[in-house]
């Protein structure tokens, strides 16, 4: 076992306001958090993109740009994976149900779902009993 990765999973969370000058600070906190646990420019890349898309959407999608509602996001590291969940407090949302598009075809927006898919390993979403969803995305590295 590598003596340079936590036994237990390291979890930090940070919450935004719903609004796109947010994104920056989101994809500072992941850089700064997968560099702490030594990934590589690539898997960061992955992963700081896939947050930005998910957290984009939840900011004109599921919030509808009102910036009093608050996102929160989660980056846990485990032996051989990291885990961000992203939690908003908008309806309720299947991400399982949006069908898979085709890279290939010309159109305007609707790529977020499809490269969240495309750059994490397992991409899950569940409504919350007190209302709202969590989106859990898992990179393997």
């Amino acid at each position: 076992m590598d003596p340079t990765l936590p036994r237990e999973p390291t979890v930090v969370s940070l919450t935004v306001p719903s609004q796109l000058a947010s994104l920056a600070r989101v994809r500072t906190f992941i850089e700064s958090f997968c560099h702490e646990h030594m990934l590589n420019s690539e898997v960061i890349a992955a992963i700081v993109l896939a947050v930005h898309e998910a957290v984009a959407n939840v900011i004109r999608h599921a919030h509808q740009y009102c910036a009093d509602l608050p996102i929160n996001i989660r980056c846990s590291r485990t032996l051989d994976a990291i885990e961000v969940v992203v939690e908003d407090e908008g309806e309720c949302f299947d991400i399982s149900a949006v069908p898979a598009i085709d890279p290939k075809q010309i159109r305007e927006g609707g790529r977020g779902v499809y490269l969240m898919r495309t750059l994490m390993d397992k991409l899950t979403s569940c409504c919350r009993e007190d209302g709202g969803n969590t989106l859990r995305m898992v990179k393997r590295c």
